[in-house]
């Protein structure tokens, strides 16, 4: 293990026993993905806490904010700076976001948003339509070949170093329609990884990202299109699979989703004109019956499925 990534803020050590079949329990040491709270303050005043992995922290407190519609733009950050006072300036877990007086913030409503969640019983409908009152759906002409998209899981993994010592986080990275890696970040929290990829683009002056792709590691949420829509990503892919919501969101906010991009195929959610080599869908004239096997396996069209 290079001296580097033993300092890794990402990674922690630390003593366990091993089992196997052969020797029993036997000491060792591992490497774990390290997690700590993070305080975002704005104005001096806290506006969310969250469990995230360190490093990155200032991508992270301004894709949050973007994504939450305090900010919109790179002039809309003074400055963001680790708490100097206190126990916080000694764990450096707090951060301060110093913002122009032009920028007005209404705390009541920024708290109301962040805590809530596709678990807390809001009509499907009625969040998408809250989200569209800071968002408006992306128009955006992106294309990109299916045989690129394609390869953009393995140049994912290639570039997450920690999940490559831990196994334990996730990843987001944001590519050009080439398959060009603009920027990856990883987080034990997929949301987190998310906003600092988007923070990476707000603080480097690179938004909107509205001729790219977002892929994420693992599956795709209503809130993980809700923060690609905030950055105006037209295409976001997924590993895994995406929730129903985030399919009703991405069909109503112009957004192509794919899904289980992996092993050679993937699934084609919404608005498939900008996967450039697939194939429309075929009309159906009666409903469809529920397919076996329908998950990542694409087994006409050359891999790919193709849905509403």
């Amino acid at each position: 293990m290079t001296r580097a990534r033993r300092r890794s803020p990402a990674v922690a050590s630390a003593e366990i026993q091993r089992w196997d079949a052969a020797a029993g329990l036997r000491p060792r040491s591992d490497w774990l993905a390290r997690e700590e709270p993070l305080e975002i303050r704005v104005r001096g005043r806290s506006v969310a806490v969250t469990m995230r992995t360190p490093g990155h922290d200032e991508e992270l407190a301004a894709g949050f904010l973007l994504t939450e519609g305090l900010i919109h733009r790179r002039a809309d950050v003074v400055r963001i700076a680790h708490c100097r006072r206190g126990e916080a300036a000694q764990f450096r877990n707090t951060l301060n976001v110093f913002l122009p007086p032009s920028v007005e913030v209404d705390f009541d409503q920024l708290t109301r948003h962040v805590f809530a969640s596709s678990s807390c019983g809001l009509c499907g409908k009625s969040s998408i339509e809250s989200v569209h009152q800071h968002f408006a759906p992306v128009e955006s002409a992106a294309r990109i070949p299916a045989q690129v998209l394609l390869r953009l899981p393995q140049k994912l993994r290639a570039a997450q170093a920690a999940f490559a010592q831990t196994g334990g986080l996730h990843a987001a990275a944001v590519f050009e329609t080439s398959g060009r890696l603009v920027v990856l970040r990883e987080d034990v929290g997929r949301h987190n990884a998310v906003d600092k990829v988007l923070g990476f683009g707000l603080r480097r002056g690179r938004l909107p990202f509205d001729w790219h792709v977002l892929l994420v590691s693992g599956r795709a949420s209503f809130e993980i299109m809700q923060k690609a829509l905030a950055a105006r990503v037209p295409i976001v892919a997924a590993v895994s699979a995406p929730s129903s919501l985030a399919v009703e969101f991405a069909r109503e906010s112009g957004q192509t989703l794919v899904g289980f991009l992996r092993d050679g195929s993937f699934n084609l959610y919404s608005h498939p004109q900008r996967i450039a080599d697939a194939p429309a869908p075929r009309p159906r004239s009666r409903p469809r019956r529920a397919a076996a096997n329908f998950r990542g396996r694409g087994r006409e069209r050359g891999g790919v499925k193709i849905s509403g």
